[in-house]
């Protein structure tokens, strides 16, 4: 079907409305979900192990038990995705991963929790997207790519089996399984325990489930595309600053999957707000409040392109297929957001004063 639709319509054209259907899929999920790696961790910092690191746990076992899964049944190939056959740092990681994960304390939200917010109506989301936006494009190609590439160059590591955290270990594609399981009962345990709402729990496995969908749909147009492509899968940073420079300087945006996932989370995200009766317009609060998203906004920014993504692109996504910088980058993440999470609750920032 896809060799057709690929004859038919082209590779761009195909890839790209896949990247829409996998967005929004991704995005409804998440909304209904209330899926962020940011509420996961200050959850745990506070050791209170309730609904939304419930949510977290169970979108991070369906992802990597439904990806394990197209694995074993060969619909994915995981030797040419990007986070294991090439080159990867294990600095950035570690450094990326922890400003990465200070950043989504102070801007009280992951990159992909402000792309979801901001189609609910959330202003202070959208600004503070593109401002991580802009800082990630910057990372990128701009003024601050020497900065990353010297830190991303302090320790690297062949890709390759080397990046392979599975192969690596000898525990195959049923160990991916096993542990995807295990943390899928875990999630059920919160789950039951946080007296999570059903269809919440059902949203966090749909995360999960669209995260494997990313996989093997761009793993199958390898198979039938006459170009170069490499699989890959949910991702933010990268594609929303590759979405926002197209925008910006071409007269037409390429067609791309990764192109189509940011408008595509945007609509299902808006779409599940609507239909719940969560869409609502909010703001800043104010200067001071400001100040600090847009901090966490920058650290964001940077530390996922030096990470090597963002807490789904490299957390979930390259989590799901053991990419070893990948858990490295995860690990940093939780670590510099419970610090920050548990720095915060001990001296918490001082209110506002009030306007005359």
């Amino acid at each position: 079907m896809l060799e057709t639709l690929s004859e038919t319509y082209g590779d761009p054209l195909v890839l790209f409305v896949g990247g829409l259907a996998v967005g929004g899929l991704f995005g409804a999920a998440a909304q209904h979900s209330r899926f962020c790696l940011r509420a996961a961790t200050i959850e745990f910092s506070h050791f209170q192990f309730g609904p939304r690191l419930a949510v977290w746990l169970l979108a991070f076992g369906a992802a990597v038990l439904a990806t394990q899964s197209a694995i074993q049944a060969g619909w994915l190939d995981i030797a040419d995705a990007r986070q294991i056959a090439a080159t990867g740092s294990l600095s950035g990681a570690i450094i990326g991963g922890g400003l990465f994960g200070i950043g989504m304390i102070l801007a009280r939200g992951c990159a992909s929790r402000l792309l979801v917010l901001s189609a609910t109506g959330n202003l202070r989301a959208l600004v503070t997207g593109l401002i991580l936006t802009i800082v990630a494009q910057a990372s990128l190609r701009g003024g601050l790519s020497p900065a990353r590439e010297a830190l991303a160059g302090l320790w690297t590591v062949p890709g390759g089996t080397a990046r392979d955290l599975l192969t690596a270990a000898g525990f195959g594609t049923q160990g991916g399984l096993i542990f995807g399981a295990i943390t899928l009962v875990i999630g059920i345990a919160l789950a039951f325990r946080g007296h999570l709402r059903a269809t919440h729990g059902v949203a966090a496995l749909l995360v999960g489930v669209a995260i494997a969908a990313g996989w093997a749909f761009t793993y199958a147009m390898t198979q039938v595309s006459f170009e170069p492509l490499q699989p890959g899968s949910v991702s933010f940073t990268g594609p929303s600053a590759d979405t926002l420079m197209g925008l910006v300087n071409a007269r037409s945006l390429p067609l791309t999957f990764s192109v189509g996932l940011v408008p595509g989370v945007f609509a299902g995200s808006a779409i599940a707000a609507l239909l719940t009766r969560d869409w609502t317009l909010q703001g800043f609060d104010g200067g001071p409040s400001m100040l600090r998203y847009f901090a966490g906004a920058g650290l964001m920014g940077f530390g996922s392109m030096l990470a090597g993504g963002c807490a789904v692109g490299a957390g979930v996504s390259g989590g799901a297929i053991f990419a070893l910088t990948a858990w490295v980058a995860l690990a940093a993440m939780w670590a510099g957001a419970v610090a920050t999470a548990l720095i915060e609750a001990r001296w918490p920032a001082p209110a506002a004063p009030a306007v005359a």
